[in-house]
């Protein structure tokens, strides 16, 4: 017969062994030691976008991402390719944005951060501009939005936990766009204002301590037949040496009331242009190398840096890169003109100069989406998209091209999620295999995005019980 003891002990043990069995179980459902596929959930709005770029750097086994968290406000996080470790993300500034609950539009999505590493290891970020304010003062070359441009940068080199904003660039920029050369100066393009006003760059040369002052390459101004006055969207990359590469789109910025079209100010966007800086002759040039007079207005536009005129279907996003003898590659989303007041769907067309002319790629297999090119040689092209299937699946995958771009085929899906759509970021600089572009996933009923850093293996994962962060939220008043 068994002793009572025995009995009780017996029991003793089952419930320190069941309650240990439980607890292993719940760090296993409360995510203690579960690893997900993306590094921070409070991604904001469209937290990144192929315009405000490069928002990714690949720099000594480390890979530096920036976008757009709670509130607008920039953040920064990191992750070390040999150890597999992740920093942050840590909040890099205090954008303008974001903040007035009187605000009929609740984000405003044009403030997200670009990210650049000078040569002595310091992490810059420029954020937070959607034109200014008329309390900013006088716009001398265009007009006021929202917000105010700022420039971050990490109080020490390589170290994203702490951030000092600086006042050396104009408040009134958007779009921010940052390239560095090989000699290290650093360019910072944005346009300078809202729609109507020019679009322009600030160098510096001691690591961004001190820009010099804003410099305009392209020029709005009123239309003389029409109610409407001239605007633009370029994209700025380094090219091959020396040069910088632009690929742009232009906006006829319509007034809100006209006679010419009762939709009004809507987003319509016309034809795709190229041209290059040569930042060591000062001197800008078209793909001919014929000098362009600065800053360029739509009618040299027209004459000198006209890849394809598309004057019916709208365009959106021009992108360029060129191989290793300098022959551009640019591509551009066109959608038709449906009599609303957004287009219908666009695709991506592809276009390649071949040292005479500009031919265009007629690659119809391409999904509809946004995305990144890269041009590895005359012949090997490749597209990094974000797409929507048949069935409701996002993806993030790359189209590779074997013949210059003339057709294209579906080689990598890096990321897929049901029912889920997706934004992208820019290719990163230099990036490493395994990171190559910044996603945040669309979810239905939030704001917030999961984000993600993706490349040839897949998104990177992290520990989950790191990536859940706080997301402060502006209480709308009633109205």
């Amino acid at each position: 017969m068994i002793h009572k003891r025995y009995i009780v002990l017996f029991f003793l043990v089952f419930i320190l062994l069941g309650c240990k069995s439980n607890k292993n179980d719940l760090q296993g459902n409360d995510g203690e030691n579960q690893m997900v596929d993306y590094f921070a959930d409070n991604g904001f709005g469209n937290a990144v976008a192929i315009v405000q770029h490069p928002s990714g750097v690949y720099y000594k086994g480390i890979t530096y991402v920036a976008y757009q968290g709670a509130l607008e406000d920039p953040y920064v996080a990191s992750y070390n390719h040999t150890t597999k470790e992740w920093k942050g993300p840590f909040k890099a500034g205090v954008s303008q944005m974001g903040k007035d609950p009187n605000r009929k539009k609740k984000i405003d999505n044009h403030g997200k951060p670009a990210l650049l590493i000078d040569d002595a290891g310091y992490i810059h970020i420029a954020f937070g501009g959607h034109g200014g304010t008329p309390s900013d003062g006088n716009n001398p070359l265009g007009n006021h939005h929202y917000g105010k441009n700022l420039h971050a940068v990490s109080k020490k080199p390589l170290d994203i936990s702490e951030w000092e904003t600086l006042d050396n660039i104009s408040i009134f920029g958007t779009y921010s766009q940052f390239v560095k050369m090989d000699n290290g100066d650093i360019y910072l393009f944005y346009r300078h204002g809202a729609h109507r006003s020019n679009w322009v760059y600030q160098k510096s040369t001691d690591n961004g301590v001190t820009f010099n002052e804003p410099v305009s390459f392209l020029k709005h101004k009123r239309q003389q037949n029409i109610e409407a006055e001239d605007s633009w969207y370029p994209w700025v990359s380094k090219g091959n040496g020396d040069d910088i590469i632009v690929a742009f789109d232009y906006h006829i910025c319509r007034d809100n009331k006209n006679s010419q079209d009762a939709r009004g100010h809507i987003p319509e966007r016309h034809n795709l242009y190229y041209m290059v800086f040569d930042t060591k002759k000062d001197i800008w040039k078209n793909v001919k190398n014929e000098s362009l007079e600065m800053p360029l207005t739509k009618e040299m536009a027209d004459e000198k840096a006209l890849v394809n005129k598309i004057p019916n279907d709208w365009t959106f996003q021009a992108i360029a890169d060129v191989d290793p003898n300098g022959n551009p590659q640019v591509i551009v989303l066109v959608g038709p003109d449906i009599g609303a007041k957004r287009s219908g769907p666009k695709r991506l067309q592809h276009y390649r100069w071949n040292g005479q002319e500009w031919l265009q790629s007629k690659n119809t297999d391409l999904p509809r989406g946004n995305g990144d090119l890269e041009v590895t040689s005359a012949k090997e092209v490749s597209i990094y998209l974000e797409s929507e299937t048949n069935n409701d699946v996002g993806e993030i995958s790359r189209w590779d091209s074997f013949d210059g771009g003339a057709s294209f085929k579906k080689n990598k899906i890096f990321l897929s999620k049901e029912n889920s759509g997706f934004v992208i970021s820019a290719l990163i600089d230099n990036p490493h295999p395994d990171a190559r572009i910044i996603v945040g996933q669309k979810e239905e009923g939030s704001d917030f995005r999961k984000m993600y850093l993706v490349g040839d293996n897949g998104p990177i994962k992290r520990n989950k019980k790191e990536t859940i962060l706080e997301k402060p939220l502006i209480k709308q008043t009633k109205k």
